[in-house]
């Protein structure tokens, strides 16, 4: 039978790790073990579980008790119920989809291990924002990318927001950071993906630029797109010592796109169709 407690003053320490916006505190909760992330509404939660991501307790609106709006796969783990109003004052924040789940995280990947298999991968540098981010995942899930590598500077896939933008689907992708630092990415990243046997693409604006479209790029039997930070885009260093470099044909005067909206249309150009 799952258990149901209603929100008081004997509980707001369990309810610690929902409290703000504490994203670093929750990824090393339990160092040097994985730590913590925090997802939200039903469906989310349902695809991290389905994943093999462990639940440790919930927080939901009293009025969602009745509507079935947690799954069954959850367990009987503690469930803390309270009116939205009450929510809102322990937590700092209004509860999205009107129900949180905190879970464990998995062991980090070692990048090898992810791309070993992979035909087309997507890699970021230097994404910092988590909306961005949660497109990017969303995007690969949908558009064939086997997997996404992030350099260092990255922000961390399973904080929340970037969690929420990707509707679960970062779950579903299997990725992991490559290099321990970002100087160290942007000195060896590149060289490091090609003696997994990947040729590379950066996106970026160039003079000697290929388009999306080229079909070199679709002879390419394992190919990794490099994408950059939301403002200044690519490093220069990772783009010369990327094989090709492409652009997105583009009408009116614009010459860039959000690094989300690129990555879905390389995606759909690139990945497996």
């Amino acid at each position: 039978m799952r258990e149901f407690i209603s929100i008081n003053e004997k509980n707001i320490s369990e309810l610690d790790m929902y409290v703000g916006n504490k994203e670093v505190h929750l990824l090393r909760y339990y160092e040097p073990d994985p730590g913590i992330f925090i997802a939200e509404s039903k469906n989310v939660i349902e695809r991290a579980l389905s994943c093999g991501y462990q639940p440790i307790s919930a927080v939901m609106l009293d009025t969602k008790k009745t509507e079935d709006e947690l799954p069954d796969e959850i367990g009987n783990i503690p469930v803390y119920i309270g009116k939205e109003k009450i929510l809102q004052k322990y937590l700092g924040y209004k509860l999205p989809g009107g129900v949180l789940c905190a879970m464990r995280r998995k062991a980090s990947a070692d990048y090898r291990e992810v791309i070993r298999d992979a035909k087309r991968i997507a890699v970021l540098e230097n994404v910092v924002n988590p909306t961005n981010e949660g497109a990017v995942f969303r995007s690969a899930a949908a558009l064939g990318i086997d997997a996404v590598l992030l350099s260092p500077a990255c922000v961390d896939p399973l904080y929340r927001r970037a969690v929420r933008v990707s509707v679960g689907n970062v779950f579903l992708i299997p990725w992991a950071y490559i290099c321990r630092s970002e100087s160290t990415w942007r000195e060896q990243g590149i060289n490091l993906l090609k003696e997994e046997g990947f040729s590379t693409v950066a996106m970026a604006l160039r003079k000697d630029n290929i388009t999306i479209d080229d079909p070199r790029l679709k002879k390419v039997e394992k190919l990794a797109v490099i994408l950059g930070n939301e403002g200044e885009g690519l490093s220069k260093s990772t783009i010369d010592a990327c094989d090709y470099v492409a652009k997105i044909p583009m009408k009116n005067g614009v010459d860039s796109l959000n690094v989300s909206v690129a990555a879905s249309i390389a995606f759909w150009e690139l990945g497996r169709r």
